[in-house]
């Protein structure tokens, strides 16, 4: 049976990614123990072991607690500190977590952090990026810079269209509206917004999205287009002359919306 990842709900809009494979159950980002324990309960599921994408307390938080009365791997980021970390990873790596029968890749994505992390799958078309894509847009730069924010989004951009993006908020909704007033008539954009409405008001969860999802109405995965650059530049003159500029004028724009 092939290993299935459920969203487990936290503070105001976390989600922690629990991965489930028989009676195993590998969680990603656990900010909050608490949630993470009835969901094992509920579920009769024995915690395995834990992976980390970056070292903000809403993704780790809840490290400690589960570790109290379990010896398990916590696999995380080598450039950050993270509480209980086993098995630091880098750029490449590749690991099976314990518990489940898949491997995943290591992607560093700096930006959001300097030593964030992502893990993809190619085979099952999973993408846990952390905060560094979201679904409708992208994380703060709270460490890094615009250019490699940038690049680690056009690094999550090249793969393949089908690939599932885990991110862990639900800001779907938020980011769309920022996204429709930037471009108010691309329909691509609006379509979207009016879904994730819909959604939202009947209490669905939003993700997994996709990369082609992405693609079509992101705007930070468009920073190469006329309509996006067009309306950076007349915020910010001079933000249409490169994509990376670009880019840095809607990542203010958001910051400010």
């Amino acid at each position: 049976m092939l290993p299935s990842p459920t969203a487990i709900p936290a503070f105001r809009d976390n989600y922690i990614w629990a991965i489930r494979q028989e009676d195993r159950c590998v969680v990603v980002d656990p900010g909050d123990a608490e949630p993470v324990e009835q969901f094992l309960q509920e579920n009769g599921l024995q915690l395995t072991s834990i992976l980390i994408t970056h070292h903000h307390p809403d993704h780790v938080g809840g490290i400690p607690a589960l570790l109290k009365q379990r010896e398990i791997p916590v696999y995380g980021p080598a450039r950050e500190t993270i509480p209980a970390m086993t098995h630091p990873l880098a750029e490449g790596d590749v690991i099976q977590p314990a518990g489940l029968d898949v491997s995943l890749r290591v992607m560093e994505v700096p930006g959001h952090t300097l030593g964030h992390i992502a893990f993809h799958n190619a085979d099952l078309n999973w993408l846990f990026c952390g905060d560094t894509l979201f679904a409708g847009g992208c994380g703060r730069l709270f460490e890094g810079t615009p250019e490699q924010m940038y690049g680690s989004l056009q690094r999550l951009a090249s793969l393949p269209a089908s690939t599932l993006v885990y991110c862990t908020h639900e800001y779907t909704l938020a980011n769309l509206t920022f996204a429709a007033a930037v471009t108010p008539d691309d329909t691509a954009v609006t379509q979207r917004l009016e879904a994730v409405k819909e959604a939202r008001d009947a209490g669905q969860i939003t993700l997994p999205s996709t990369l082609a999802e992405e693609a079509r109405s992101n705007p930070f995965l468009r920073a190469h287009e006329p309509a996006l650059k067009h309306a950076c530049e007349a915020r910010e003159p001079g933000a249409g002359n490169s994509d990376m500029q670009c880019f840095a004028t809607l990542r203010r724009w958001k910051d400010n919306f």
